[in-house]
């Protein structure tokens, strides 16, 4: 009989282990990428196109020519005027994001040359308390723009932050201003200033300095805004249009020039200088 009758041992099925980190899931579509995938598409989603935030390291090696970038100021310590704290001591947090970002503050500035043309690059980092702008990153800014003057040569600034940093109350606020006017003084010496707006760019940066430029530029798919998007739906109880906020919504509306993928970058920086600020031996041409 069947019942007596000795059944085959089913053995557990052997689980395949996947190592940590090789695997990325993209914030857009969803897709599990394979890590070196992306990487070798200079941090972009092949799939949807999604362009993921990057360090200010991988952003110098995309727009600079090799080796050209030299760091300026680094050394630029924030102070806690205020005595902040929150969950944790201000210079604690800034201790601890300076461990997970590896760098000394949200922006990092010097001079570098894109395909030869001599530039002042300073950047923004995300990573280090969400971008946001103190006291020191607006001093950055400002010397950007001052070192631009000076020499007369491009400046190009690459955005990416949630606003102004809270812990350095109106310290912070008053950053704003002082960008603007650094800015203002490249306007009247006619110096380029090309703003690259990354994803996500919103508050104090969006309303002074990544809005002032003479060509203002965004990668695919990048927020940009003011506040956010839950905020103004609450304010204004309406319900918002589809993609607000994204690069492509503000293109249509002229809220910034073109939207450009991260790999034309660097020739489209490249071009605009060309343009604007043509070589003197081209001037006489």
């Amino acid at each position: 009989m069947a019942w007596f009758k000795k059944t085959k041992e089913i053995k557990p099925e052997k689980k395949v282990k996947i190592p940590e980190g090789l695997w990325v899931k993209c914030d857009n579509c969803k897709e599990i990428i394979y890590k070196k995938e992306i990487e070798k598409n200079l941090q972009v989603c092949p799939k949807c196109n999604y362009h993921f935030r990057i360090a200010v390291a991988e952003r110098i090696n995309i727009l600079a020519d090799e080796g050209s970038f030299v760091e300026l100021y680094a050394d630029i310590a924030t102070t806690n005027p205020l005595n902040f704290k929150d969950t944790i001591a201000y210079k604690d947090r800034l201790a601890e994001n300076k461990k997970k970002s590896g760098i000394n503050e949200a922006a990092v500035y010097g001079s570098a040359a894109i395909n030869n043309r001599p530039v002042i690059l300073a950047i923004m980092d995300f990573t280090f308390m969400g971008g946001s702008m103190g006291s020191v990153v607006g001093e950055k800014i400002a010397r950007a723009a001052e070192k631009a003057l000076e020499e007369k040569i491009p400046l190009i600034t690459v955005s990416s932050s949630g606003g102004a940093r809270m812990q350095e109350g109106m310290f912070s606020l008053m950053q704003m201003a002082k960008v603007s006017a650094a800015i203002a003084k490249l306007k009247e010496a006619d110096v380029l200033y090309i703003s690259i707006v990354a994803d996500p760019t919103f508050g104090g940066v969006t309303a002074s300095f990544a809005m002032l430029g003479d060509v203002i530029i965004a990668e695919p798919k990048s927020l940009i805004g003011f506040a956010g998007p839950r905020v103004i739906e609450q304010t204004i109880k309406q319900q918002l249009p589809e993609n607000f906020q994204k690069a492509e919504f503000l293109l249509e509306h002229g809220m910034i020039d073109m939207v450009v993928e991260r790999k034309d970058l660097k020739n489209t920086v490249y071009k605009l200088i060309e343009h604007f600020m043509p070589r003197e031996e081209e001037k006489g041409m």
